[in-house]
């Protein structure tokens, strides 16, 4: 019997997806305009701090997620919602508030370039075996059936090709990429959000008729994002900036590439995105707060 939860109509034509990508892909390109490649040559000089970083967001919080959606025992397509959005990489937003909190953002930077660049491979992984393992969810991806190939190919488009031309464009022209940095950022995060909200106007009341266990779900769930990434920073004992860095770059995830994957390949699917729009909003919630806080308490010099 099909569920009045994923009778949410996210019917996109193709040309609609295909906006979406190519304003994900810009709004990549305008962020990777503050990274270059000198960030990952400092990994090779102080490894810790990545490496606490991306046992974080690729083996814990996913596990974590799982637990969770074990515990809870949502609807099938609210748990795959969750374990899409544990997979997705680092978003870039982290880079932002690790500055102002007064965290190391070299290190938040070289986390959410490294986890960009990997996604290709780590995000349809991380995603079909959460998604294989659980008795409720087998079943829904068995009706999905997405072949690797296409969410690698559709990441790679989206995600890693802005990615390494913005960085290359601020290697290589450092002046324009300063110039441009903030006002194609504005221009590209402004037009997402009118995507989504102008997409999302018309399941409106479905949404509100859910939002008490998509409330309660990502409340937790993001909770067990910020408070993995300040653990596993905690056990790794590098310094209060990285701490930061890396508490942010688990409790911040890139929702508009889940958000373009649902659209794409599981639009029949309406719980996912519901799980994935209101993550988007709720990490700002609760990130922003925390980074206020932090940034009246400087950390110790490493």
């Amino acid at each position: 019997m099909t569920q009045p939860l994923d009778s949410v109509q996210l019917n996109f034509s193709p040309a609609a997806t295909l906006v979406l990508q190519c304003i994900l892909a810009l709004v990549i390109f305008g962020v990777s305009l503050e990274l270059s490649f000198s960030d990952f040559r400092r990994l090779m000089r102080e490894p810790r701090p990545i490496v606490a970083g991306l046992l974080s967001q690729l083996v814990a919080l996913p596990l974590l997620t799982f637990a969770l959606v074990v515990v809870m025992n949502p609807h099938p397509s609210l748990a795959l919602g969750l374990m899409l959005v544990a997979a997705c990489p680092g978003g870039n937003t982290s880079n932002i508030l690790t500055h102002w909190s007064g965290g190391r953002t070299a290190v938040s930077m070289s986390l959410t370039a490294l986890s960009g660049l990997i996604s290709p491979i780590t995000t349809p992984l991380t995603f079909q075996l959460l998604g294989s393992l659980h008795p409720a969810t087998q079943a829904a991806m068995r009706q999905v059936s997405v072949p690797f190939s296409e969410l690698l190919f559709t990441i790679v488009i989206a995600l890693v090709i802005p990615l390494l031309v913005g960085m290359t464009v601020a290697e290589k022209f450092p002046a324009l990429a300063k110039k441009i940095y903030k006002p194609l950022n504005r221009f590209g995060i402004g037009v997402f959000i009118l995507f989504i909200v102008l997409a999302s106007a018309a399941n409106f009341a479905t949404f509100m008729s859910m939002i008490g266990v998509i409330f309660v779900l990502v409340f937790l769930h993001n909770l067990l994002a910020l408070g993995t990434g300040f653990t596993l920073a905690t056990l790794f004992r590098v310094d209060e900036g990285a701490r930061r860095a890396i508490t942010f770059e688990s409790g911040i995830h890139n929702t508009a590439l889940g958000l373009t994957l649902i659209f794409t390949f599981f639009q029949h699917l309406g719980g996912m995105a519901l799980i994935a729009a209101f993550w988007g909003v709720w990490h700002f919630a609760t990130t922003a707060p925390l980074a206020w806080w932090w940034a009246k308490r400087p950390p110790a010099a490493a």
